[in-house]
């Protein structure tokens, strides 16, 4: 059987997920090398996350995981007519994103559901967000065509993340999520949404993969960071959102060691190819 990522007894989506596909065999896309070309070559890779410390919310995307018995609140949105309406599991210590973006994500494992908010704020009991998404993590189904989520490219933020509890296990399986300044005003699946691109058909657009060169020297980097790059050679990396360059999401631990992870500076953009995916035969 394929191995899968997991959370709390739940799946973390089916293995037909495009979050579950192994890549490493599939062919480079058309056009990869002019397209890495115009994707910051030159730029290393920044790892989005980093060592957290006691009573600090920490560098990267926080996420909770609760049961059935967790506080239900209405959420209101700047975005609803592209929103899931809820109502969103918040407990009252739920960690929000501590840069400008305030993303919260939340795993419920008696439904298996996962939610994430974008721009969230809570005034007392009340909760207010840009938009909000709710995913089956049992399925495979997208958002709606054209649908934006907590994330610029329509999808969900969680399986994208790099999780201390994956790497300690030493193997992660599922994409990873990464995030350019210059993308291109589209996307392709399995995203559905544009980000703040521009029309530039030279660009890549929202949904873009791309995967680590099989000839990459993963050996010579710390342990720590090598199920990381292992991850990008079998399955990955989707363009998510605009943002810097290179920019790898994971989720604050105090299990991270920062000097080992500045290491990931030393992969270039250029050691990437882009891969040709397409969604499943229906």
């Amino acid at each position: 059987a394929a191995a899968q990522a997991d959370i709390a007894g739940c799946p973390v989506f089916p293995a037909t997920s495009a979050w579950n596909e192994r890549v490493d065999q599939l062919p480079v896309a058309a056009g990869s090398a002019a397209l890495i070309a115009r994707m910051a070559p030159k730029t290393g890779l920044v790892p989005g996350f980093a060592h957290k410390y006691p009573g600090q919310p920490g560098i990267g995307f926080p996420y909770k995981v609760v049961g059935a018995n967790a506080r239900r609140v209405r959420v209101r949105f700047a975005y609803a007519d592209q929103s899931d309406r809820g109502p969103y599991p918040l407990p009252n210590r739920v960690p929000v994103e501590s840069d400008g973006d305030h993303h919260v994500l939340v795993v419920d494992r008696s439904s298996c559901r996962l939610y994430e908010l974008f721009g969230a704020q809570r005034r007392g009991a009340r909760w207010t967000a840009g938009a909000g998404a709710i995913f089956d993590l049992r399925s495979d189904a997208l958002r709606p065509e054209g649908w934006t989520s907590a994330d610029a490219a329509g999808l969900p933020i969680f399986p994208g993340l790099v999780r201390a509890d994956e790497v300690k296990a030493g193997s992660i399986d599922h994409a990873l999520r990464f995030t350019l300044g210059r993308t291109r005003k589209s996307y392709i699946w399995p995203a559905r949404h544009v980000g703040g691109g521009l029309s530039n058909a030279g660009l890549p657009p929202m949904g873009t993969r791309v995967r680590l060169r099989a000839s990459f020297p993963v050996g010579t980097y710390p342990a720590q960071v090598r199920p990381i790059l292992v991850a990008m050679q079998r399955y990955g990396m989707l363009l998510a959102d605009n943002g810097p360059d290179w920019h790898v999401s994971g989720a604050p631990s105090a299990y991270w060691n920062d000097q080992a992870l500045k290491t990931l500076g030393q992969v270039k953009g250029s050691d990437f190819e882009v891969v040709r995916t397409a969604p499943p035969a229906s």
